[in-house]
This record gives C-alpha cells, sequence and structure tokens, in this order.
C-alpha cells in the first residue's frame, strides 16, 4: 500500500515539474530568446529638401523566425528604405532585404543577405490560443536600448474585415505592455516562448508609451507574410481623396500618388516616379512631384473600393509571370508604363 502511495505521489510530483516547465518566467523567457531578437537599421531618403540628397536611419527591432535568415518586423520601419541592416546581439550586422509586405497589417518580412555564426532562431506560436488576460513579454529597442525586456497582459484583441470580401485583413492584440519607439517590429512572446505578435504601434498624445500598444499576431502574420499571400511594391503612397485630386487637375475623382520609390524594386522596375517635394496638407505630410497612377490593367483607381481587386489582379500576374499595365500622370501629362511580373 506505501509502495503505491509513493508512486501516486511521485507522478503528481512530476505531472506538476511537467507542467512548471511548460511555461517559462519573463526572466527565463528573456534567456532563451533574446538572441533571436535583432535590431532593424534601415536608411531612407530624406524629401524635406529636394536641392540634397540626404539619408536619415529609421531603426526598429525584428526577430529571426528560420535558420535560412528570415526576419519578422513592423512595414512601417522598412516599407521605403534603401539601405537595411540587421544586428545581433553579437554586434555583428548583415544586410537585408524585404521579400514580402503588408501595409495593413504593418508586418514585413526580410532576407539575410548571408547567415551569422551561431543565429538564433524562434518559434511562431498559435495566436489563436492566446486568451485575455495572458502574460506576454516584449524585447525590442526602445529609443535605441536594445534588447529591453517589457512585461505586461493581453487587453483586448482587434480585427479589421475585408470589406469586399469580409475575410479576416489584419488582426492586432492591445497590451499593456511597455512599448515606445525602436520597439516597432519587435517580438511579442508567450509564456512558452513562442513569438504571438509583432509590435505594430501605440496610442499616445505625448508620443511617449501611455498604456495602450499593439501588435500583429502571429496567426495573420504567417498567413499574409510567411505563408507567400502577400506582395512588395517598394513604393510608398497616398490615396488622393476627391478635393486633392482637383487640386493636382487629375483627371478623375481619385488616384495613387506615389512618394517613394525603392531603388531595384518592382515599383522601380515598373518606371515609376517617386515625389521630389514633401509638405503638409490636411495635417497631413506627404510628398509632391512624383507619379499618380490612374488605372491598373484597366481598372480605374477612381475608389477605395477597387484597391482589393488590383491588389489581385497583380497577385494573379504575378503568379502567371504576366504583364502589368500602368496608366499614370507624369508631368501634366498621362503615360503608359508596363512591366513583366516574375514569380
Amino acid at each position: 500500500m506505501k509502495t503505491i502511495f509513493n508512486l501516486i505521489f511521485a507522478l503528481i510530483v512530476s505531472f506538476h515539474q511537467v507542467a512548471g516547465q511548460s511555461e517559462m518566467t519573463p526572466s527565463e523567457t528573456y534567456q532563451k530568446v533574446n538572441d533571436a531578437v535583432v535590431e532593424i537599421i534601415a536608411n531612407s531618403k530624406d524629401r524635406s529638401n529636394p536641392s540634397f540628397t540626404l539619408y536619415e536611419e529609421g531603426q526598429g527591432s525584428g526577430v529571426v523566425i528560420s535558420k535560412d535568415g528570415l526576419v519578422l518586423t513592423a512595414a512601417h520601419v522598412v516599407q521605403t528604405a534603401e539601405k537595411i541592416e540587421i544586428r545581433f546581439t553579437s554586434g555583428k550586422k548583415v544586410p537585408a532585404k524585404v521579400i514580402r509586405l503588408s501595409k495593413g497589417a504593418d508586418i514585413a518580412l526580410l532576407k539575410l543577405a548571408w547567415i551569422p555564426d551561431q543565429m538564433n532562431v524562434v518559434t511562431l506560436g498559435d495566436s489563436d490560443k492566446t486568451q485575455i488576460g495572458d502574460k506576454v513579454c516584449i524585447i525590442g529597442a526602445p529609443y535605441g536600448l536594445s534588447h529591453s525586456l517589457s512585461v505586461g497582459h493581453i487587453s483586448r484583441r482587434h480585427q479589421e474585415l475585408n470589406k469586399t470580401t469580409g475575410f479576416l485583413r489584419a488582426e492586432f492584440f492591445q497590451t499593456d505592455a511597455a512599448i515606445n519607439h525602436g520597439n516597432s517590429g519587435g517580438p511579442m512572446f508567450n509564456n512558452k516562448g513562442e513569438v504571438i505578435g509583432i509590435v505594430s504601434s501605440i496610442l499616445s498624445e505625448s508620443g511617449g508609451f501611455e498604456g495602450i500598444g499593439f501588435a500583429a499576431t502571429s496567426n495573420v502574420t504567417k498567413n499574409l507574410v510567411v505563408d507567400e499571400n502577400s506582395l512588395y511594391t517598394g513604393l510608398d503612397g497616398y490615396i488622393l481623396d476627391e478635393g486633392l485630386a482637383y487640386l493636382l487637375n487629375v483627371p478623375q475623382k481619385s488616384g495613387l500618388l506615389i512618394q517613394r520609390v525603392v531603388p531595384l524594386s518592382p515599383a522601380d522596375f515598373a518606371g515609376l516616379k517617386g515625389g521630389i517635394l514633401t509638405t503638409e496638407f490636411n495635417e497631413e505630410e506627404i510628398t509632391l512631384g512624383g507619379d499618380i497612377v490612374l488605372s491598373v490593367n484597366n481598372i480605374k483607381l477612381d475608389s477605395l473600393d477597387v484597391l482589393e481587386e488590383i491588389v489581385q489582379t497583380i497577385k494573379d500576374k504575378k503568379h502567371e509571370n504576366g504583364y502589368l499595365k500602368l496608366e499614370v500622370l507624369r508631368g501634366g501629362k498621362i503615360e503608359k508604363l508596363s512591366v513583366q511580373l516574375k514569380n
């Protein structure tokens, strides 16, 4: 009888030890995953003075998710960058390029130019299993303070649906974990050391953290950029409303104003040209002087409702190595551009 009791007791103790091992403390999580967290250094052209070619350096965070050098970060960190470097905990820097990006979900997938020695990777977790109130850890470089840890909880799950299809377009976790400038693109971990989110933005009146931060969920991230369901164009565009279209002499109610084009990107190969002068309009900063796209493969870009159709057209043409035909307004004249998309 005593032997049976001791066996049951040992099993109970063993069960609790296994259960305890599956959930890590924030300190244990940090020790396990920190070397897979990286700093993103993104250099973009400064358009504030068209007389000089100056570059501005942006900084964010990211995380390595595969042995072949795939890195996740926030789209706004790298979208218009002409040069991207990844800095590891060792201090080593490796060039990288954007291979897929979703502006709506604010996530981007980068590819390292080469694989550094002893590179650590992390696992993408199932964000659908995350519950409101779960504890999370965020590692990043707020204000340039690299590999800083903040701890909080999931406050809410926010979903954005595609207006045309009704399918999920983006999903974000709201958290009270401290997020500041430089955290963008950094990973959010659960208590198993799995990535369940990529830090996107904060709501703030002061510019600093005020208790509300957001991270794109890992499942939507996998669907949009890891599983090749998104496009990288290499341009920063601004959808014109009817009033601004009228002021710019656009011969239709709307259009896509090309603000920046990344060299050697698909937009660059298409022949699109970015703007040269940055100004403010309705308290928004926009860059003028670039092309205004009027139509894509005869789909007139005269409202927001056609954007999804245009994106799907581009995906289809890329899949079949087809040609994309653009109609743009350039210097007051309408010009036609054509580029072959290769899968």
